[in-house]
């Protein structure tokens, strides 16, 4: 029986991903390193720990990606941050969740002050029991980290009572190396083919989608 969701934000609940990626395209080639969109793209979804690695050396990542992760983020507040919207009906589906007797966390790869600002435009508190961000684990997704401090955030509840709602194959895996199913979004970029071929049970548009689609979904027929 499932007791309790936890949630990813960025591209999950709130359309962000494509402005992730600009920002890091401005990060890198203000650091002398030109990337395709499209190679930035497939990344998204690591938390920068997880993200830098695959587009910088190792004496580059020792030489300024400390400094570079830091330039990304501060330009992303400024300037892209202000431009996130939330996706329909999210409000609304944590409600339903809730009415259902449903715990709910939120767990996520971008730093605590981001998703302090997501949780705002999204309108949600007093909605869920608890959440994790990067700056609460050592490794971010697709390592398990930040859904293993989710469930240990939510006591009584095991990883068989819990799924996982992600956008991005990083989620799926993530969620998977910590015991838990999960529900794909397609809103954040990643097509259904893909979410599916890395373990996701079901796959939907967006929060409004399975809300309309609740009650035949697995929240539904746990």
């Amino acid at each position: 029986m499932v007791k309790a969701l936890i949630f990813d934000l960025d591209g999950t609940l709130v359309d962000s991903n494509e402005l992730h990626v600009q920002s890091w395209e401005r990060a890198f080639r203000h650091f002398g390193n030109r990337f395709s969109l499209e190679a930035l793209r497939r990344q998204i979804g690591k938390g920068s720990d997880q993200y830098l690695p695959e587009f910088l050396s190792e004496e580059e990542m020792k030489k300024f990606g400390r400094e570079l992760d830091e330039y990304r983020s501060e330009l992303f507040t400024a300037e892209y941050l202000p431009r996130v919207k939330p996706f329909p009906k999210v409000r609304e589906l944590f409600e339903r969740i809730r009415s259902d007797g449903k715990k709910i966390a939120l767990a996520t790869s971008s730093k605590s002050s981001e998703s302090k600002t997501y949780r705002k435009l999204l309108g949600i508190d007093g909605l869920y029991d608890a959440e994790t961000s990067a700056d609460d684990v050592k490794k971010s997704k697709p390592c398990p980290d930040v859904f293993i401090a989710a469930l240990k955030r939510l006591p009584g509840i095991s990883n068989l009572e819990a799924l996982a709602i992600g956008d991005t194959r990083f989620d799926v895996e993530a969620a998977r190396s910590a015991g838990l199913s999960t529900i794909g979004f397609v809103c954040g970029g990643t097509d259904d083919q893909t979410l599916r071929a890395a373990g996701a049970i079901e796959v939907y548009r967006d929060p409004a989608d399975l809300l309309a689609r609740y009650d035949q979904s697995s929240l539904a027929k746990s």
